[in-house]
């Protein structure tokens, strides 16, 4: 069965952003170009680590001796995405995610695929029988100045959640928390 390829070369806004409270928030990835919309889920620490990557090739490229591609050091401020997510319907859970770099378009591509059904459990029955389990993944490419965009809002996104306690460093719910401190 063919993979249904949701493609955005380059796209009007990529962002992540979250839906429910701190504690019990669902994270998307979310693309959009004209009026296509694709928004998966994904893991906070995911999340993280996509933001933490994009940063790291960019800084890489930066450093590259004679580098013909002008990567910006910080967010450029036309670039700013505060608003919220658009529509969320979910496409998918991400599984695995790759990201790399394409210097013929000096763009950072990355693509997600959903977690398997040998991932999520051992269940066999996983297909149905109108295709909604047919394969699909997300390929985007984003200019540097996005990727860094994107990355700085990610950061920030994940950094919003429940504050840690000073004390074990667990996070603190709303409704309270009992500090577990190490035995000394």
């Amino acid at each position: 069965m063919p993979t249904r390829v949701h493609e955005f070369a380059w796209p009007d806004r990529i962002v992540v952003g979250t839906i429910g409270l701190p504690g019990a928030r669902t994270f998307y990835l979310q693309v959009r170009a004209g009026t296509q919309i694709v928004s998966i889920a994904l893991e906070k620490q995911q999340s993280a680590l996509l933001a933490e990557k994009i940063d790291e090739i960019l800084d890489q490229l930066i450093t590259v001796e004679g580098n013909p591609f002008s990567v910006p050091t910080s967010t450029p401020i036309e670039l700013v995405d505060n608003d919220q997510l658009e529509a969320v319907q979910e496409q998918f859970r991400t599984g695995a995610m790759s990201l790399g770099w394409d210097p013929t378009t000096a763009q950072v591509v990355l693509e997600a695929h959903p977690i398997t059904e040998a991932d999520a459990d051992d269940n066999d029955e996983s297909l149905d029988e109108d295709g909604a389990n047919e394969p699909e993944m997300l390929l985007v490419r984003m200019p540097v100045g996005t990727a860094r965009a994107f990355a700085k809002r990610t950061r920030e996104i994940v950094g919003a959640g429940r504050p840690t306690c000073p004390l074990c460093g667990y996070p603190i719910d709303a409704d309270g928390h009992i500090c577990t401190l190490p035995e000394v």
